[in-house]
């Protein structure tokens, strides 16, 4: 049984890396204006940060069920089955659009799956399952682990300002006003597919601080984790983090990720985020 990956733009896993594990990828777009543009095709998160500097914060749209129904007959030619691993359905319809399709389409059996988060940390899972569609797992057996991985993904980030994902809808005004008003840097993650606060810290330095903590207690096993750190636009900070965590952890398996546009847009620039998985055990 061949087993196409698919996942969209959040997961933010670079083109090449894609192209080389067979991952198909829907976009989703944020809109300046009249202006739409689909991230990692028309628009780059650099570019993207550059724009917001000198326009109004762009809103952000998920793909049209039309392009899903799109790829997945195309895929339908040549694979028997889809996995379609998508960005929490707590924050954006993606997932729901994944299954409407999936239902529409006739020829090729399609497993949509809730991240309940995004970002790379969605794109471990996107990484698993390629890997494992490569070595011709059945679609039931990368579900399977999926769900074992879900028992161990965590991921916390922190933003600089949060009236973004206040404007955004993503964080009740409340939350966002008790913010701004002591000058809080929140440590925000994902808890029943929503955005929410986890500790409030009070400088940036002591939030990555806590983090890292939050790390350790998990990788003081010595068992074997995949990470990734997160920047919105801060690669030079994101790579001294690294170049730290990489000293304190040798279990530990570090990559630099990006909040792109879509995220980036509720998140802000400066933000920084940390997530990781234990590996399957050989």
């Amino acid at each position: 049984m061949k087993t196409a990956v698919v996942t969209d733009s959040t997961a933010y896993i670079p083109k090449e890396l894609r192209e080389k594990l067979d991952i198909y990828m829907i976009p989703l777009s944020v809109i300046f204006g009249n202006e739409t543009y689909q991230e990692e095709i028309d628009i780059s998160a650099s570019d993207f940060y550059e724009e917001v500097k000198h326009k109004e914060l762009p809103t952000t749209s998920q793909p049209p069920v039309g392009q899903f129904v799109e790829l997945f007959e195309k895929l339908s030619k040549e694979y028997d089955a889809v996995i379609s691993i998508h960005l929490s359905s707590g924050i954006s319809g993606t997932f729901q659009g994944a299954v409407t399709a999936g239902g529409m389409v006739k020829g090729i059996e399609v497993y949509p799956f809730d991240s309940e988060i995004s970002c790379m940390v969605q794109g471990f899972y996107v990484l698993e399952s390629a890997e494992m569609a490569a070595t011709g797992k059945s679609p039931q057996e990368i579900i399977n682990r999926l769900d074992e991985m879900k028992q161990s993904i965590r991921a916390y980030f922190m933003v600089d300002d949060l009236s973004h994902l206040q404007r955004g809808g993503r964080l009740s005004s409340a939350q966002a006003l008790i913010g701004s008003l002591l000058q809080v840097k929140p440590l925000l993650h994902f808890e029943q597919k929503v955005i929410v606060p986890f500790e409030k810290i009070r400088t940036r330095k002591k939030a990555m601080k806590r983090i890292v903590e939050l790390l350790e207690e998990d990788a003081k096993s010595g068992e074997p984790y995949r990470a990734a750190i997160i920047h919105a636009n801060r690669e030079e900070e994101a790579n001294e983090w690294k170049a730290e965590l990489e000293a304190q952890f040798s279990n530990v398996e570090f990559m630099i990720s990006y909040f792109g546009p879509v995220i980036g847009t509720h998140l802000g620039e400066g933000s920084m985020g940390l997530g990781w998985v234990k590996k399957k055990a050989d």
